[in-house]
């Protein structure tokens, strides 16, 4: 008899009998005590981190419609509280330095792009639309379009508007580090940025309104221990 056939006849004497329904009950035990001290436990801890998640966003807008309505009831405005006056207004002070668009900071303003064919003419359009002194504003227009398609309507955008006279710089870099914040802090490598003393960033769907500079850089100007003014903002985006 060879090794295979002894094998069996081997194989066969044993006394293998499975007890199927031994081994039901097993695994039914075994998934009762997983339920018991590991699924029940977990899901009640979601539950109390969801239910404090709601209470915080509760006392959340609480508060924020508190403060609204303190502002509302007591006429608050940052007018009120901060100096604020539009720039340019003839004082002695300005009158000694000559006035007129000497008085306004020259302002940088950024907008960071990655494949905006739909709002790319919006937002260029709005930032050139500002009312600022030509020669005090500077637009700078930070694209990161892998699109080449994309990349050449913002070129050319930026070419028509420098056309009419507008100062827009039209930058592109090797590489996506850091993503539009990444684009934003190499934006300020150029040269001519250092005649810049304040930055006004909008997004790339960002439509600001044509007085936004006359309205938010007093505050800075008037107020030096203001670093930021955080406005409202009006967007579009196309899908």
């Amino acid at each position: 008899m060879d090794a295979g056939a002894e094998a069996a006849r081997l194989w066969g004497e044993l006394p293998l009998r499975v007890d199927w329904a031994a081994v039901a009950a097993q695994c039914a035990y075994a998934w009762a005590q997983a339920r018991a001290f590991v699924v029940v436990p977990a899901i009640r801890l979601l539950v109390l981190l969801s239910l404090a998640m709601t209470v915080m966003i509760l006392l959340e807008k609480l508060f924020v419609a508190a403060v609204y309505l303190t502002v509302k009831a007591l006429g608050l405005k940052p007018e009120r509280r901060y100096r604020w006056r539009p720039i340019g207004a003839v004082d002695e002070e300005e009158a000694l330095t000559g006035g007129g668009s000497a008085a306004f900071p020259v302002v940088l303003v950024q907008i960071p792009m990655y494949n905006e064919r739909e709002v790319y003419k919006l937002s260029i359009g709005a930032a050139c639309a500002l009312e600022w002194p030509a020669e005090r504003l500077v637009i700078q227009v930070l694209d990161d379009s892998t699109d080449p398609v994309v990349k050449d309507l913002v070129e050319i955008e930026c070419k028509r508007w420098k056309g009419k006279g507008v100062n827009i710089k039209y930058e592109v870099r090797g590489n996506r580090k850091g993503y539009k914040a990444g684009a934003l802090k190499e934006g300020l490598k150029h040269s001519y940025v250092q005649e810049c003393e304040y930055i006004a960033m909008f997004d790339a769907d960002f439509q600001p309104e044509s007085d936004f500079l006359l309205r938010t850089v007093p505050f800075l100007v008037h107020n030096p221990d203001i670093a930021l003014v955080q406005t409202r903002w009006k967007f579009g985006h196309i899908v």
